[in-house]
């Protein structure tokens, strides 16, 4: 029997059904996003609709447009490719199911959905199990497509409980079934989570009275369906359903495993090998008639087993997903703050200019510059690099500046402030976290003064291209209370710069593997040392994102430019 029509509506403004990308992310977790916008964006830059977190995706990899009634993708001239069902396209009209890959392994893969289509699949699975068990009755399979589409598109835009209410009833009016329940696990027993009868109408979960650790019991050595039938005429003596059955009066009983989906690694949905890992059970039984599992109401059954399970596992994964999202909100809020902790603006003019970035490999990042005016006569500047990434490196580079900002401005200082700083670490991070840390000032006689404590040697620059580097004078921060940090100091000329860097920048890695490292740094300097210091820092980014293609960022990048004119 085929199926033509579809539940959901075209969208009013293109005439396209509704669809969405079922995202298998590269940690195994599956999400869905919905096309809800079109020309549909999709990359690795935050302003697409849907962000990609792999540096190896294109900045927009590939859009999705409305072409003639249709879904169209277009390649938007990534590095990789895009490729769909295993073939590379430049441009390809969308199909319900067809997957989209990325061109790089162990990348995001996506599966166009139409939400008509997966109800048509699930009916057309229903249609063909009943066409080799010899057919069913009409009214009972009009009925069961009725449930099954109200199912999928309660799926779409209801809560999860009404879905599986709908399943329950389903299953009730295929087999015939007087009462129904669906048990779903918690800890190491089974709670009855939707119980219902023939007509529609809700039980309440202390009607079902068979114990939940007998119906457990029956099936912990089996994962397909398990059917009861008892004899009203015969003495009970054993324990048990039995028993159970014998005091309600039951004719038979149903169960069905809901069994575990898992995502499998080819991006095929497999169920779990045994009956532990089962999320739960739908449990039938009738007083006043055997149930129908004739005429493949018993594959049908197991079908709509499997879309409860489907179902309980896409509402975990949502769950998992919003708990994400909040997670997501915070580290906003805090990469806004920590941005707002940067230097709101650096100096242009005058015999003292600078620029400067810090990019976070994640949310927030741990790496930390500073750039601020201590005197008539000079500047400060410090570079920060926390040991690790996430929250805990980026919490700690914040407590660095709060340092920072209470140091004094005398160059005689310099050696005591570094000190005050590794106390202030190792106190609050307790020896579990360190920083490397460049500190320098500038005065207006050019004469320059710096401590090193384990950070990146920044390269000293003549305007003729000429490079120095400034070497490490300590250990890190956080590290040793008895640390020494030795102040060293360099006359500069009119026209030299100072290059601050993090290790971010020089391990930063492009698509073949290879790293951005020290030689290609002094190669991008010598080609722009005529450039000042703002410049000169553009350049650097530009060289650097055109090196970065494809490739991979794994640490934090920061980069300041100090000019003496």
């Amino acid at each position: 029997m085929g199926v033509s029509d579809a539940t959901a509506q075209p969208d009013a403004r293109t005439g396209l059904p509704p669809a969405a990308l079922v995202v298998l992310h590269p940690s195994g977790q599956r999400t869905r996003t919905a096309i809800e916008s079109l020309p549909f964006l999709i990359g690795r830059q935050p302003d697409n609709h849907l962000v990609l977190r792999d540096n190896r995706a294109s900045r927009t990899h590939f859009r999705i447009v409305a072409d003639n009634g249709h879904y169209v993708l277009e390649d938007l001239n990534s590095r990789h490719g895009t490729w769909v069902n295993g073939e590379r396209v430049a441009r390809h009209l969308l199909r319900n199911s067809d997957r989209i890959d990325l061109g790089v392994p162990e990348s995001y893969q996506l599966t166009f959905t139409l939400e008509a289509g997966e109800i048509n699949r699930i009916l057309d699975q229903i249609s063909s199990s009943s066409s080799r068990s010899g057919g069913m009755g009409d009214n009972n399979l009009a009925k069961l497509r009725s449930l099954v589409e109200v199912a999928r598109a309660l799926q779409n835009s209801l809560s999860t409980q009404e879905v599986l209410t709908a399943v329950v009833d389903a299953a009730l009016a295929v087999t015939g079934c007087e009462r129904g329940f669906l048990l779903l696990r918690k800890g190491d027993g089974l709670e009855v989570s939707v119980a219902r009868d023939l007509e529609n109408r809700t039980l309440d979960a202390g009607d079902l009275r068979v114990p939940t650790a007998v119906i457990q019991r029956a099936l912990n050595s089996r994962r397909e369906l398990l059917s009861m039938s008892f004899d009203p005429g015969a003495q009970d003596q054993r324990e048990g359903i039995d028993r159970s059955a014998a005091a309600l009066e039951l004719r038979s009983a149903l169960c069905v495993p809901l069994v575990l989906v898992q995502s499998g690694s080819m991006e095929e949905t497999r169920m779990a090998s045994h009956a532990q890992q089962t999320v739960g059970l739908l449990y039938l039984d009738s007083r006043m008639s055997p149930a129908d599992l004739s005429a493949g109401n018993r594959e049908v059954l197991q079908t709509l087993a499997i879309e409860a399970s489907t179902i309980l596992e896409n509402a975990r994964l949502l769950e998992d997903q919003r708990i994400k999202l909040r997670m997501e909100s915070e580290l906003n809020i805090a990469r806004d703050i920590q941005k707002g902790l940067a230097p709101v603006s650096l100096p242009t003019e005058g015999w003292f200019r600078a620029a400067g970035s810090s990019w976070a490999s994640t949310e927030v990042g741990g790496d930390y510059f500073d750039v601020r005016q201590v005197s008539a006569d000079a500047w400060a500047a410090v570079v920060a690099d926390v040991s690790g990434k996430g929250v805990s490196s980026a919490l700690l580079a914040s407590l660095l500046q709060g340092a920072f900002l209470m140091a004094s401005g005398d160059f005689a200082e310099i050696e005591s402030t570094m000190a005050h700083l590794n106390r202030f670490l190792l106190e609050r991070a307790r020896g579990e976290k360190y920083a490397t840390v460049f500190y320098c000032m500038v005065s207006s006689a050019g004469l320059l003064s710096y401590a090193n404590a384990g950070h990146c040697a920044p390269f000293l620059m003549s305007g003729d291209g000429r490079l120095r580097k400034l070497h490490t004078s300590g250990m890190p921060v956080g590290m040793l209370e008895e640390a020494q940090f030795q102040v060293v100091q360099v006359q500069l000329e009119p026209g030299d710069k100072i290059v601050i860097y993090s290790d971010g920048l020089t391990e930063a890695e492009n698509a073949a593997g290879e790293f951005f490292d020290t030689e290609r740094l002094r190669a991008c300097l010598r080609e722009n040392a005529s450039l000042g210091a703002a410049e000169l820092h553009k350049s650097l980014l530009s060289t650097l994102d055109a090196f970065l293609e494809g490739g991979v960022v794994r640490d934090d990048i920061t980069a300041l430019v100090l000019e003496y004119c």
